[in-house]
């Protein structure tokens, strides 16, 4: 009988962040420049402390007309969705469904402060279907 698959065979591990204080004009850049769809916020030491999204920006950018000034911190949202590397890939992919999200980041241990391991998206769900 097959292992049933965890979210460490499918997760992108490369996490793209910015801090609180990063400039919305330069988050966009980011996310724009690393072509993702969102980025991990995260604190001096590298611990997870939100994550803001391309919605989020747009969304910002259709309801105030002083977006420029603000920063991540002012957009982020603070309460993440979160799995580990050994959560089962269908568990995680309930999480997505369930509070109708694009993706789960990826922690050491969703009960205490974290560093982001990884992302998964359904891009990544996706990509795994294709072959």
């Amino acid at each position: 009988m097959p292992m049933e698959p965890l979210v460490r065979d499918l997760m992108t591990r490369h996490v793209i962040t910015c801090r609180r204080d990063t400039p919305i004009p330069q988050v966009a850049r980011i996310l724009r420049d690393a072509k993702v769809s969102a980025l991990a916020v995260v604190d001096d030491e590298g611990m997870l402390e939100g994550l803001i999204s391309q919605t989020d920006l747009m969304t910002l950018r259709a309801h105030d007309e002083y977006w420029q000034g603000l920063c991540a911190e002012h957009v982020m949202i603070k309460k993440v969705i979160c799995v580990t590397p050994d959560t089962l890939l269908r568990d995680a992919l309930s999480l997505l469904l369930l509070h109708k999200i694009h993706r789960v980041f990826v922690v050491e241990d969703c009960d205490q402060r974290s560093r982001a391991l990884g992302v998964l998206s359904i891009t990544d769900v996706v990509a795994d279907m294709a072959g």
